[in-house]
C-alpha cells in the first residue's frame, strides 16, 4: 500500500453527490446531534436511512434470536442462493454504538450477500448508553461464534469473514483480534472487510482538525458517541475499544484486511494508521481511500426523500463483494 501524505488523503474537491447530499441536509436544518438524546438521534438517523422503497431483492431473508448469558441477540440472515453452500459473513452496522439497527443498514447487508456470494448474518448488537462498552463487543463476538458453530444450519460453510461500517467496523476488527487470541472455541476468521472503522479513542489527528465540521460526521458527534459508549475515559485505552492500540504480536495473527476510508472523514487518519500497523505486522492489507467522499457513504445508496443518493456507494459495495469472493476462492 502507498502510504499517502495528509494532503494526498483528501481530494481538492468534494464528490458532487456527497456535496449535493450535504447541501440537502443543511437545507433540512437538522439539529446538532449533541443536543439530542440517544432516542431522538435514533429516530433522526432512522428516518434518513430507512426510505420507503422496495429493498434490493434477495432469495431468502430470515430473522433469529440468539440466546446466551441471559440475553437475546437478534440477527438477520441474508442468503442469495439457498441451493448452494456459501461462505458466511458476520456484518455489524454502523452508528457510533448508539444509533442504527438492522433496518438502517439493510441495504448494505443485502449488497454484501449478493456481491460477495455469501450468507450474511447482520447483528443487532446492544446499544449504548443503555448497554455501554463492552456490551456491543460481547454481542458481536457471541454472534460470530454462533455463526461459526451453526454455519451448516444456515446454509453456510467453507469460510468465515467479518465486515462492518464505522463503529461496526470497529466491532469487526475487535472480534477478529479476540478470535486471534485462540481461546477455546474461538472462531476461525478468514478475512475482514472494514468500512471506515473507528480505531482509536483520540481526537488529535490531522483529519479530525481538517474535517471537524460540515462533512456529515463531525468531530463533536464523535465526542458524543464516545461519551455515550464508554463507561469512563479509561475504557478508551482498552484495545477492545481502540483496536489500533493492540500489540504487534496480536496484529500479526490477524487475517487479511480490505479497508475503505474517505478523504472528508474525521476518522480518516486513524484508519491509515491502522492499515500501516497491520502491514508492519505482516498482515496483507488492501486499502482504498475514496478521496472526495464522506463518512458512512456506503450506506447512502438509497436515502429517504428528498435526499439524493451517493452513487459511490454502489462502487464500494461492489469492491467489498469482490474482496469477499476473492477471500474464499
Amino acid at each position: 500500500m502507498n502510504h499517502a501524505t495528509h494532503a494526498e488523503r483528501r481530494a481538492a474537491t468534494l464528490d458532487p453527490d456527497a456535496s449535493a447530499l450535504l447541501h440537502a441536509l443543511a437545507d433540512a436544518g437538522p439539529p446538532d446531534l449533541q443536543q439530542l438524546s440517544p432516542e431522538q438521534a435514533r429516530t433522526l438517523l432512522g428516518d434518513l436511512f430507512t426510505p420507503d422503497v422496495d429493498p434490493e431483492p434477495i432469495a431468502a431473508v430470515e430473522e433469529r434470536k440468539l440466546r446466551a448469558d441471559a440475553r437475546d441477540v437478534r440477527v438477520r440472515i441474508y442468503d442469495p442462493d439457498p441451493d448452494e453452500t456459501l461462505p458466511a459473513v458476520v456484518y455489524f452496522h454502523g452508528g457510533g454504538w448508539v444509533v442504527g439497527n438492522l433496518d438502517t443498514h439493510d441495504g448494505v447487508a443485502r449488497s454484501l450477500a449478493i456481491e460477495g456470494e455469501c450468507v450474511v448474518v447482520s447483528v443487532d448488537y446492544r446499544k449504548a448508553p443503555e448497554h455501554p462498552f463492552p456490551g456491543a463487543v460481547e454481542d458481536a463476538y457471541l454472534a460470530t461464534r454462533w455463526t461459526a458453530d451453526n454455519a451448516a444450519g444456515i446454509g453456510a460453510g467453507a469460510g468465515l469473514a467479518v465486515a462492518g461500517e464505522s463503529a461496526g467496523g470497529t466491532l469487526a476488527t475487535v472480534v477478529t483480534q479476540m478470535a486471534a487470541e485462540k481461546e477455546l472455541g474461538a472462531p476461525e476468521i478468514d478475512h475482514q472487510v472494514l468500512f471506515y472503522p473507528v480505531t482509536d479513542h483520540a481526537f488529535d489527528t490531522h483529519s479530525y482538525a481538517e474535517n471537524a465540521d460540515g462533512f456529515f460526521l463531525t468531530g463533536r458527534a464523535m465526542v458524543w458517541f464516545w461519551n455515550h459508549y464508554l463507561r469512563d475515559d479509561i475504557d478508551g485505552a482498552n484495545l477492545r475499544a481502540s483496536p489500533l492500540r493492540a500489540p504487534e504480536r496480536l496484529l500479526a495473527e490477524l487475517p487479511p484486511v480490505t479497508l475503505f476510508s474517505c478523504g472528508y472523514d474525521p476518522l480518516r487518519d486513524e484508519q491509515f494508521a491502522y492499515a500501516e500497523a497491520l502491514e508492519d505486522a505482516g498482515v496483507p492489507v488492501e486499502h482504498t481511500n475514496y478521496d472526495g467522499m464522506i463518512h458512512d457513504f456506503a450506506n447512502m445508496r438509497r436515502l429517504a426523500d428528498p435526499f439524493p443518493n451517493v452513487e459511490a456507494a454502489a462502487d464500494v459495495r461492489q469492491r467489498a463483494g469482490e474482496a469477499l469472493r476473492g477471500a474464499f476462492e
